[in-house]
């Protein structure tokens, strides 16, 4: 039995390690390639021979040395805007779809837990085409107003994670405020939500993620240059008529991740919280 717990443990250490080179790999050699001179995508080694930050440079000084114009704080300001406001509204509505979800019982109830459940299933790019149609007919189309509802409207598909941390919350605790008086909002906002931080940091964290990142639907719904987000922005820079900077593109990754990793580092316990905890009962 020993030498079965020896093998098996070596077998599952052999398989992380494998997993963590393929994590790792691609997310080292995007760091070094951004500090790597020139902006080829080819090099003979992952850590360059000789270091420059130039590429960060050019990106804070329009690209003067590139002789691109690079408005790089504006797609950062850009991103800010719509992943901030996406997050408190995406946030918002999923907390509330799943408490009303959780808590109420009416008619119904299990056909729409089924649609949604049916409806996450499929990739929210399969919407393009109606969600283009449907912005042309309302004029929000290249607006951060329409990128934000688009973000936003789909939340409540992700329910199932808050719905089930919610279940886990004893209703007594709500029945001892329904019999000092509370009503439905007062339990959710001064009962429910001060016990739900683990399950609120892990939505606001995955929706503002989900809108920092994205690259469809924002390279749909922006035209003009001055209202790009940092994914269309950076793509720009490897798909240009007229040139590729793929170490300038890298440069710009390595500042796009910084937030993420800092935000995710802050909040890694309340992060594993709200998993596990949203996924202790269905």
């Amino acid at each position: 039995m020993k030498a079965r717990t020896r093998i098996r443990l070596l077998l599952s250490y052999i398989v992380l390690i494998i997993l963590a080179i393929c994590v790792c790999y691609p997310a080292l050699w995007t760091v070094m390639s951004s500090f790597k001179e020139g902006n080829a995508l080819f090099s003979d080694t992952i850590i360059p021979k000789k270091l420059t930050f130039d590429h960060y440079k050019d990106l804070f000084t329009l690209g003067e040395r590139t002789n691109r114009d690079i408005p790089y704080f504006t797609w950062y300001g850009n991103t800010l805007i719509v992943a901030t406001w996406s997050m408190i509204l995406g946030t918002l509505i999923q907390l509330l779809t799943a408490y009303a979800f959780s808590r109420f019982r009416f008619s119904g109830r299990k056909s729409l837990l089924s649609t949604v459940l049916v409806l996450g299933m499929f990739p929210g790019f399969m919407s393009l085409i109606a969600i283009y149609i449907f912005l042309i007919q309302l004029n929000l189309l290249d607006t951060h107003m329409a990128l934000i509802l688009v973000y936003s409207a789909g939340a409540a598909l992700g329910l199932f994670v808050a719905k089930g941390f919610f279940d886990t919350i004893p209703r007594s605790l709500e029945e001892a405020a329904r019999i000092d008086g509370a009503d439905h909002f007062t339990i959710f906002w001064r009962v429910i939500l001060p016990l739900s931080r683990p399950i609120i940091t892990f939505i606001s964290l995955t929706t503002f993620t989900g809108a920092w990142v994205d690259f469809i639907f924002a390279r749909l719904i922006l035209r003009s240059r001055d209202k790009w987000t940092l994914a269309v922005g950076l793509y720009d820079l490897v798909n240009s008529y007229n040139s590729t900077e793929f170490t300038l593109f890298a440069a710009g990754a390595v500042l796009v991740a910084i937030p993420i990793t800092i935000l995710f580092s802050f909040t890694q316990r309340f992060l594993v919280d709200g998993l596990t905890a949203g996924a202790s009962k269905g």
